[in-house]
């Protein structure tokens, strides 16, 4: 059986993401439109920024999902990072593949607390919570210390200005060929000049309209 599309984890997803369409943030109301843009891209002002946005979702697209569950299914991965877990649809699939690849690790760190309940108890719900360690607060702090030796799969999508910061921190723990994953990629020109240099490490591509997948070389 793949977990990924029968119960419980199909429906609760379908679910999730009708959710996510209606979701609104009153305190991003009056923000334009560039205003949001600089704050994305701000490594000091993300926590503010953050906390105005934690009515919403931020969830990825299905297709983005769906990509996140047949990259991990398929390179076999068993240790799983997250940056980024908002409600936990992008754990949920991440989570999918660990199960149908036999068990695993994914640990997810997310620093809005409403949201760490939240998708708690959306794993509980499909039935992914024993493969899950969500670690409440700033990953620049949750994500320095305690991380497993090896590491098969990064997820980068959280704040966008720390996605340099947050590879900086599980680096030394990717194995040769772990795939690094980053939504919303283009917010972070910083981190895309770093994967994309031929000296870096990784080899790296865009995929899609804003996804940048990259792999650990050595």
């Amino acid at each position: 059986m793949i977990t990924l599309t029968n119960a419980p984890l199909a429906p609760l997803l379908a679910r999730l993401f009708k959710e996510a369409e209606t979701a609104t943030s009153p305190a991003m109301a009056g923000i334009s439109h560039d205003e949001r843009e600089r704050l994305l891209r701000s490594k000091t002002e993300y926590v503010d920024l953050y906390g105005r946005l934690r009515d919403l979702w931020l969830a990825v697209s299905p297709e983005t999902g769906t990509l996140l569950y047949m990259l991990a299914r398929s390179s076999g991965a068993r240790v799983i990072i997250e940056f980024g877990t908002s409600f936990g649809i992008s754990t949920l699939y991440l989570a999918a593949a660990l199960r149908d690849n036999g068990g695993g690790r994914l640990i997810t760190t997310e620093f809005e607390p409403s949201k760490v309940v939240r998708a708690k108890a959306n794993l509980t719900e499909g039935g992914l919570i024993d493969l899950v360690e969500i670690r409440e607060g700033d990953a620049l702090q949750t994500l320095s210390a305690d991380l497993p030796d090896a590491i098969d799969l990064l997820l980068l999508d959280g704040a966008k200005a720390l996605y340099p910061e947050i590879l900086s921190l599980v680096e030394s723990r990717l194995k040769p060929g772990a795939l690094v994953i980053a939504d919303n990629a283009d917010l972070s020109p910083e981190y895309l000049e770093r994967v994309r240099s031929p000296a870096s490490g990784y080899i790296s591509t865009p995929f899609g309209d804003d996804v940048e997948l990259s792999v650990r070389l050595s």
